[in-house]
């Protein structure tokens, strides 16, 4: 019988030459990341809101400038609009005007105050462009973060698919020495049928875990933009652990755009309350005019300069309310910032603990998987001399591929937990 050594090495040259045999495209993290962030859905989706609301500054900018409006009509009735018989003066007439003729005018109207109004609209507008510009922060750390988790799963269905091959050739070794042992007569022919079963488990997890890969491929291939999804990824599980990710050491989250967000959803219903106060003062504003006409067979053309007040009074009756409804969801977003605020502490708290404990399964994970290595090569020397059955050894092969299934997906998760927690604390993703 082959000792376990030269079964380890040739599992790894089968591994390596199953990893370069196929012809796909392979994509880091990072790759996709940029991919992701250039193509995904969410990203445009948040750009074109941020092109709006850059728009409705510009537009809430041009209020300070004047109103220009202009008018025009001609005409060309088929009797005079005024007629005066002078008949009764002894005159045998009629006298008619304005049978057809054109005029024209041009004003310009400029606002001198208007309760704050065209200020606070301005000062909303960039409020809501600044608020666009947070939420698109937002969509980039949710688009890194579902980037992050597909690539992981694919990762470690990838590193489950190599435990797979090597649990499949380590059977296919032990079935051939157990064959020939029941042919020598020193095995029974149970032992046979016991690694065959396990071989048609394998066998069985191999097909669930193509399909399983198969589907993570395209999710991650559409969540990326990327025309095929006929492609593979890198797998650095062995350098996942990241050594400079500290405890929170400040209690500031002032740099997170959630925090920012809310207090920029205070600053415009304060901008709000302003607004709705503006609206019951009066509006004065300054104009000049021209007009032109020729409906009296003369040119005649007038300049004026004029200026207009508007005061509102009936408006109190309803306004004063609107100006408490105002106050009182400043208040709601003052009140929503501050307890917001603390879930944002206790938020980063949480993914540090979550980190340092998905640190210390990862570890754990891989001590287990040496534990199970050194217990399966006992276990099979074991056999070998007789002192143990085939479930023993069995088994033991079964644990060693839950460990190295394990060690996968808790390098998978402590991954997952490092960049919650890095957006926690208002960083991006690792490069």
């Amino acid at each position: 019988m082959r000792h376990l050594t030269t079964t380890l090495l040739s599992l790894t040259a089968a591994i390596a030459l199953h990893g370069t045999a196929a012809a796909q495209a392979t994509y880091t993290l990072q790759q996709l990341r940029d991919s992701a962030l250039h193509n995904n859905l969410a990203i445009r989706t948040s750009r074109h809101d941020m092109a709006a609301a850059q728009e409705q500054r510009r537009e809430a900018f041009t209020k300070y400038f004047p109103n220009i409006s202009a008018a025009g009509a001609w005409m060309d009735a088929n009797k005079p609009l005024v007629s005066m018989d002078l008949a009764p003066l002894g005159m045998p007439t009629a006298l008619g005007f304005i049978k057809n003729g054109s005029l024209g005018s041009v004003t310009a109207m400029q606002p001198v105050f208007a309760g704050g109004q065209i200020v606070n609209g301005n000062r909303l507008a960039k409020v809501g462009e600044e608020v666009s510009r947070l939420q698109m922060q937002l969509s980039e750390q949710e688009v890194e973060k579902t980037v992050e988790q597909y690539y992981w799963q694919m990762v470690t269905l990838l590193e489950k698919k190599k435990t797979l091959l090597a649990c499949r050739t380590l059977l296919s070794d032990i079935h051939k020495d157990v064959q020939a042992a029941v042919s020598a007569g020193v095995a029974l022919r149970n032992d046979l049928l016991q690694v065959q079963l396990r071989q048609n488990e394998v066998e069985s997890q191999e097909l669930k875990l193509r399909n399983g890969l198969s589907l993570v491929r395209m999710l991650l291939a559409q969540y990326c933009g990327l025309q095929t999804d006929d492609f593979n990824v890198d797998s650095p599980m062995q350098a996942t652990l990241d050594e400079t990710a500290q405890p929170p050491a400040t209690a500031d989250v002032s740099a997170l755009p959630e925090y920012q967000l809310l207090e920029k959803q205070a600053q415009a219903a304060s901008i709000q309350r302003r607004m709705e106060r503006g609206k019951l003062l009066p509006t004065v504003a300054v104009g000049a005019g021209y007009s032109y006409n020729n409906l009296m067979d003369k040119d005649m053309n007038r300049g004026m300069l004029f200026a207009t007040v508007r005061i509102p009074l009936s408006d109190w009756w309803g306004g004063s309310h609107a100006v408490r409804r105002r106050t009182l969801e400043y208040r709601k977003a003052q009140e929503q910032l501050a307890d917001n605020t603390q879930l944002l502490h206790i938020r980063r708290q949480k993914a540090w603990n979550d980190v340092t404990e998905a640190r210390s399964q990862v570890l754990l994970a891989q001590r287990s998987t040496e534990q199970a290595q050194e217990n399966l090569r006992i276990q099979r020397n074991c056999y070998q001399a007789g002192t143990v059955t085939m479930s023993h050894l069995l088994e033991a092969q079964l644990l060693l591929q839950q460990s190295l299934d394990r060690q996968a997906e808790t390098r998978a998760d402590y991954r997952n937990h490092l960049l919650e927690y890095r957006h926690s604390m208002g960083l991006s993703a690792a490069r």
